[in-house]
């Protein structure tokens, strides 16, 4: 009951003053971000390339497209699809799809968020991606800078020889319907949290938790390979809300636990029939990954002025409000959008992945 306990915890966070310049208790912003658009494109990876290997959902400002600035994003965008109405950054990670028995494919569509902390504006963001700043040590993180961005994961890993790594990525079964199951942190329940996609049907749906490194170099906002200039503590990445380990003489500069949920609707699969014949698990991900392993996220920071800043240095935040953070409503955020650069079927059956034709899955 970990999770219920730290949510009761929460709770009672909330229920006192918010204070800045630190020196209380944790924040953790908790906020969902509707959908932007669904495309063949990767900005961070392959800047420039339309289209690129295979197919993102992204959330975020509207200043999303595939030669964005390198530099302060939030000066490039004008609407964004998250509750925080300063918040210009954009989210995206792969999506999942359904392989039928004959071969062909259905992308799985993407549900709303849990009810916590009395935030509707989550609940109704279905398509889009719950996501979380966690401050452990008000007054003491350092919040990005303009021009930062990183990537977690490897899209091309297919095994996983040790579990160092196994707060990074994970994926929850959801027991039944509305969450079922979801007593625990993200990545922390042996029974119901693996690191490669569930073996087996999942009653409410899968749920991806992806955790980004919380140290970085304090020099460079980017990285050849987008990762080099952060890295976790010591120890690890740290258990989700927790400060976890030093950070190592390289990387000094502690910054926010960022954290994206991606809620799949998987139930309209689970008729066993429709698996493969062998009744091994019937997702992919959109890089033809049939593991789970290659789940990866990108992150361009892009939050406007020092906002986040005075959000991670304020005590006491809880969910989708904190300090004077201006929100906006899920009617204005869903009127924001961009254009699709590669045109490609979204929703109906295919016979290939996008991006991935010719390639033997």
């Amino acid at each position: 009951m970990f999770w219920a306990t730290v949510l009761a915890l929460a709770a009672a966070v909330e229920a006192l003053p918010q204070r800045g310049g630190g020196g209380g208790g944790l924040t953790m912003l908790r906020f969902g971000c509707a959908q932007v658009v669904i495309d063949r494109l990767d900005p961070l990876v392959n800047p420039g390339q339309v289209p690129s290997s295979h197919a993102h959902q992204i959330v975020g400002g509207n200043g999303f497209n595939a030669t964005m600035t390198t530099g302060d994003v939030s000066s490039t965008a004008s609407c964004t699809t998250c509750a925080f109405a300063d918040d210009f950054s954009n989210y995206w990670t792969a999506n999942l799809y359904f392989k039928a028995k004959n071969g062909t494919y259905k992308r799985v569509t993407q549900g709303g968020a849990a009810l916590q902390f009395s935030d509707r504006f989550s609940t109704q963001i279905g398509g889009g991606v719950l996501v979380y700043y966690v401050s452990a040590q008000p007054g003491k993180i350092t919040a990005f800078k303009p021009g930062f961005r990183m990537l977690v994961g490897d899209p091309n890993m297919r095994s996983r020889p040790d579990a160092t790594l196994k707060r990074q990525n994970c994926y929850r079964c959801y027991t039944g319907p509305n969450f079922g199951g979801d007593v625990s942190a993200p990545c922390q329940d042996g029974k119901i949290d693996t690191e490669a996609l569930p073996p087996k049907a999942c009653p409410g749906g899968i749920r991806s938790n992806i955790h980004f490194p919380t140290c970085w170099d304090g020099k460079n906002l980017d990285s050849p390979n987008h990762k080099d200039h952060v890295t976790y503590p010591t120890g690890g990445p740290a258990t989700f809300l927790s400060l976890g380990g030093a950070c190592p003489s390289t990387h000094p500069v502690r910054i926010p636990q960022l954290m994206y949920e991606v809620v799949w609707d998987t139930t309209p699969f689970n008729d066993k029939s429709l698996w493969p014949e062998d009744g091994s698990q019937p997702f992919y991900l959109s890089t033809g990954d049939h593991t789970g392993l290659g789940q990866h996220a990108d992150y361009v920071f892009g939050w406007k002025g020092d906002a986040l800043q005075k959000a991670m240095d304020t005590s006491g935040c809880m969910g989708a409000s904190c300090a004077s953070l201006k929100t906006q409503t899920i009617d204005q955020a869903k009127k924001c959008s961009v254009k699709k650069e590669v045109h490609e079927d979204l929703d109906g059956w295919l016979t290939e992945l996008p991006g991935m034709e010719g390639m033997q899955m």
